[in-house]
């Protein structure tokens, strides 16, 4: 079994619910659908299909809704071939009939105000860099740039501004009608795009409870992680997030190139100790779109991130629109398993961690008990998923298998690495939660007779006791 999670994003190439159906048999746990994309009618039947493979395959698989975020574009209506060292002017759409004459020409931008949020010596990238030009003075209104390489610059091209404070709100109107559709559908992971701050996050949990009823559960926020001012501000984001998703693409065109692979194993290592999961994305084994083998590179960088424990690694347009989407998920899942097998994997010592708390210091218990005892699982009751991230983080060599009767926790779980999860709805005692684990286990052949565990019991709605650590147990 691997422990490291896949994560793969739905499109024409694996829409169909058999396709759907044999992804998950090859390994995928969590199913990304990109808002950038597609119309909601779309979405709502590759939702269902996902969730009756799910209840078929009596499986954990999260669905994670990818909100476009606040992109800002190029809004000309024809393109502009710019010469390097060539002059031109930048400033939003809504100044256009305001702007004074200018014998330069004049590229505008969809985003209200944003020439107040660029300074001398500023930045602009476009379509991912291609064109790159450097702010050389500010006026009112409008800022002159300097083409620094040059291109053609096209109308709705993404613009990035790595040097700049951009001041958008973390959710655009197009982003709120997403989000509306997307907590209708009970979805387990909403990834907001362009985090700048812990207050993006926060805004946009708010949005969420104000449009679902109160008290209703929220699906967990996944921060990307792909501007310079997110990696400034990683500290706050990681304390007011719920997962993280190092996005490599933008990440890459904001900062230096050279960085991003020491970048991307900083914000793993602080995730971990922030006790929030973490994925690994963008071009993970982008061959494979074309060709059924990866090339070395690719293995590499897949290796890297398990090496790392990130909890997940994710795959794009190899499984959205690829030639081969089985066989990116069937080779992804054998480079994890063998890294996973190989010593270079191994965890001498538990992962540090942020989190003092009694109870984090009792999961370290069950840990140190499992390895002490060379226990072949532990067997976790987990009803909001909190325990099953804490004894995730330490990274047990054992099996990790968990019970839990939420079944929005359930799917939750699939992104958690080295967890098995099993729903029991229903029914809450202890002692029957863990005899139907153990069952099923052993049908699974996860747990034999001889076999010794770790039994854990996490908080259970309705019992008198709290969190307990049951012991050694052996399979009989």
């Amino acid at each position: 079994m691997k422990h490291t999670k896949i994560v793969a994003t739905v499109g024409p190439a694996s829409e169909s619910k058999d396709m759907l159906r044999s992804l998950a048999e090859a390994g995928v746990n969590v199913f990304r659908l990109n808002f950038s994309h597609n119309e909601h009618a779309w979405h709502r039947e590759v939702i269902n299909r996902i969730r009756e493979v799910s209840a078929e395959l009596d499986s954990a698989i999260g669905i994670l809704a990818d909100l476009q975020g606040p992109r800002i574009r190029v809004a000309v209506d024809a393109e502009i071939p710019v010469s390097e060292k060539q002059r031109l002017r930048v400033s939003d759409i809504s100044r256009k009939d305001t702007l004074p004459e200018s014998s330069v020409a004049t590229v505008f931008l969809d985003a209200a105000g944003i020439s107040d949020a660029l300074e001398t010596g500023h930045t602009i990238l476009i379509e991912d860099g291609t064109v790159r030009l450097r702010v050389t003075e500010k006026g009112d209104g409008w800022v002159m740039a300097d083409v620094e390489d040059p291109g053609i610059i096209k109308p709705r091209k993404g613009v990035n501004l790595p040097d700049s404070r951009i001041d958008l709100p973390i959710l655009s109107a197009k982003d709120k009608k997403d989000l509306k559709f997307v907590l209708e559908e009970g979805v387990d992971f909403v990834g907001l795009s362009f985090v700048g701050s812990a207050e993006d996050i926060d805004s946009a949990r708010q949005v969420m409870k104000h449009l679902l009823p109160e008290g209703a559960p929220l699906p967990d926020i996944v921060s990307k992680i792909e501007r310079k001012e997110a990696i400034r501000n990683l500290d706050a984001i990681l304390g007011a997030t719920d997962a993280v998703m190092v996005a490599r693409g933008d990440l890459g065109i904001e900062m230096p190139e050279s960085e991003v692979v020491i970048l991307q194993k900083d914000i793993i290592r602080r995730s971990l100790s922030a006790l929030k999961p973490v994925i690994v994305a963008t071009q993970m084994m982008k061959t494979m779109t074309e060709n059924p083998t990866p090339t070395r590179a690719e293995v590499s960088d897949v290796t890297n991130a398990v090496v790392d424990h990130a909890d997940a690694v994710m795959l794009s347009e190899e499984t959205a629109m690829g030639k081969y989407p089985v066989e990116v998920i069937t080779t992804m899942r054998e480079i994890i398993e063998k890294t996973e097998e190989s010593p270079f994997d191994d965890i001498f010592k538990a992962l540090d961690l942020n989190v003092r708390s009694e109870y984090a210091t009792i999961i370290r218990s069950a840990y140190e008990l499992a390895r002490s005892f060379e226990a072949r699982a532990i067997l976790l009751l987990s009803m909001s998923g909190f325990t099953a991230r804490l004894a995730s983080h330490f990274r047990p060599d054992t099996e990790l298998l968990v019970a839990t009767d939420n079944r929005r926790t359930w799917n939750k779980l699939a992104l958690l690495w080295g967890v098995t999860a099993y729903l029991f709805e229903g029914d809450r005692s202890a002692d029957s939660f863990i005899e139907r684990m153990i069952d099923v286990a052993k049908t699974q052949g996860k747990l034999e007779a001889g076999d010794r565990t770790v039994v854990f019991l996490g908080r259970i709605p309705g019992e008198q006791s709290v969190q307990r650590l049951v012991g050694i147990r052996e399979i009989r």
